[in-house]
């Protein structure tokens, strides 16, 4: 116990939260963003922006989806139809192409965007993996095995929990501290601002954290699952998880049951709940089968979802599920339902993302704060033209990188969706390449020069990249702000996305140009210090000697 339990929560909150807090600031950043991916998505496909898309039922949409489905993907061994929804007016078609003989492995997946009018593909959209990319990022990482990055999210999330706490304990004047701020005090002004937005959305701060474990619960603690299951991982899944059972292929033709007596079933059965998508297994096949699957409650929190599989030849109805998930089943959905926010109106989803910023400034403050902190023990080495110590200059370059490059490699990924040619062959992982690359180049020259001046270049770098984004699409688009905001036609949600990059382009400018490089007296620096180190210590008598 470092000098009673306060002090020890207040050493506990500021390992656990710096050691990890790089890759924190990551998981945040592109969490919040994955709000809106569906919005990011649509923004990085322009060719679907004037498509002309007319409304009709589920049925005509499905028969269209699968005339398609049966000319282009006939030998497939599973299909998916995921109904338009009023963040995408499209029919989206999924297929898994045959695995390659003597290869292991699946087949490549392949997607289409369909009008549901007539079936069509809607048009010669370019490769992208859009918002998906930014979402699996927050959990998955890139250019690694997901079960090694589920474990290293894991791992900084159990010390993002650590911290929140230890946090909350160490200060007990959290609530009175929220209101207080003081600009231009250097230790002082970055503790208020790490205050400020973590006391302001500490309830999503917690929620996000504990429910990110949640979801992965299983993979982290496999044990009790394993001993009571006799390590058939299968039995457990299926009693907690209820499944649709997947046959395997007869081997004999048969046509599709007509669809209409199944979607007929399936709304009567959810007192008129909509379909949110179909899964076909073994299509064409004598054992096929067709699931239906409910569309998302706007008034239900969980994210478990109702499914029904019928026989996919006679029609039949095999089986239904999620009609009695099981307590322990639908609080692991509520969780999750919570943390991808998938009930969410735009206004809550927009609150939601506001919270994410929040968390996105309470992690780099904190790592800031350090840094600053560390820093005034070298203040008289700094007047007399020394340098300081190693490992602030490493954490110095980290938080650059970390916290100014991101936005540089993030700009870059839309930046390389406008301009690398549409029809290039892999052309979604060329925009993640060079999302790294951005990264790559903003940590490197972090560390060959972590002072404030690299502060500013890649601020401004980032916020000239963003602010030009809408100035991008004057030249790339023909639904840019002219039009979509001035003239009123095109997706809405494009125009947000505009105007959203160009504000956030300006703040990070505005930031930059604060942090202008200022000379401060080294007896102001060692006052504030003795001050902010009697404030820690009660040490009254340093208190009356600095003042």
């Amino acid at each position: 116990m470092r000098d009673g339990f306060r002090q020890s929560m207040a050493w506990l909150h500021t390992w656990s939260g710096l050691l990890v807090c790089w890759v924190l600031f990551l998981v945040f950043t592109a969490g919040t963003a994955s709000y809106f991916r569906d919005e990011i998505s649509l923004w990085m496909e322009p060719e679907l922006h004037a498509a002309a898309i007319t409304p009709v039922s589920n049925l005509v949409a499905t028969q269209n989806a699968i005339r398609l489905l049966e000319k282009e993907a006939a030998g497939s061994p599973r299909w998916f139809i995921t109904m338009p929804t009023d963040r995408n007016p499209a029919v989206r078609v999924g297929w898994s192409s045959p695995p390659v003989k003597g290869e292991k492995g699946r087949g490549k997946f392949n997607s289409a965007d369909l009008n549901p009018a007539t079936g069509e593909r809607l048009a010669d959209v370019r490769e992208t993996r859009g918002g998906d990319f930014i979402y699996r990022l927050h959990y998955d990482l890139h250019y690694m095995p997901a079960k090694w990055a589920r474990w290293i999210i894991g791992f900084c999330a159990m010390f993002m929990l650590v911290a929140i706490i230890s946090g909350v304990i160490t200060h007990k004047r959290i609530f009175k501290d929220f209101f207080t701020f003081r600009p231009k005090k250097g230790q002082r002004s970055w503790l208020d601002a790490h205050n400020a937005v973590a006391v302001l959305a500490l309830p999503y701060h917690l929620m996000i954290t504990y429910s990110g474990l949640v979801t992965l619960m299983f993979m982290y603690m496999p044990y009790g699952a394993q001993v009571a299951y006799n390590g058939d991982e299968k039995a457990f899944l299926a009693e907690s998880f209820r499944q649709a059972e997947v046959k395997k292929p007869a081997g004999q033709p048969a046509q599709l049951a007509a669809l209409a007596p199944m979607i007929a079933q399936a709304e009567k059965h959810w007192d008129e709940g909509q379909i949110g998508r179909f899964t076909i297994n073994n299509p064409g096949d004598a054992n096929a089968t067709i699931q239906i699957t409910r569309e998302r409650d706007e008034k239900k929190l969980s994210h478990l979802r109702q499914s029904m599989q019928f026989d996919g030849v006679s029609g039949a109805l095999i089986s239904t599920m999620g009609d009695d998930a099981s307590a322990a089943a639908e609080t692991r959905g509520v969780l999750f339902g919570l943390h991808v926010a998938e009930f969410a109106n735009p206004l809550l989803r927009t609150l939601f993302f506001l919270c994410g910023f929040a968390g996105c400034a309470m992690v780099a403050t904190g790592a800031l704060l350090w840094a600053v902190k560390k820093r005034q023990g070298y203040a008289k080495e700094l007047a007399k033209g020394g340098r300081v110590g190693f490992g602030v200059r490493l954490v110095d370059g980290l938080n650059i990188g970390a916290i100014a490059g991101l936005p540089i490699a993030l700009a870059s990924y839309f930046w390389a969706n406008r301009l690398l040619e549409v029809g290039m062959e892999k052309r979604s992982e060329a925009e993640i390449r060079w999302f790294f690359i951005a990264w790559g180049i903003a940590a490197i020259l972090a560390h060959i020069r972590p002072n404030r001046r690299m502060w500013q270049w890649q601020l401004v770098a980032g916020g000239v990249l963003f602010a030009l984004l809408p100035v991008l699409n004057v030249f790339t688009t023909d639904t840019h702000l002219g039009v979509t905001l001035f003239q009123g036609k095109g997706p809405v949600a494009v125009a947000g996305f505009d105007l959203f990059v160009l504000g956030f382009g300006l703040l990070l400018i505005y930031a930059a140009k604060r942090l202008a490089p200022k000379k401060v007296a080294l007896k102001l620096d060692q006052k504030e210090q003795a001050i902010e180190k009697t404030s820690s210590d009660g040490d009254h008598s340093t208190l009356r000697e600095a003042t």
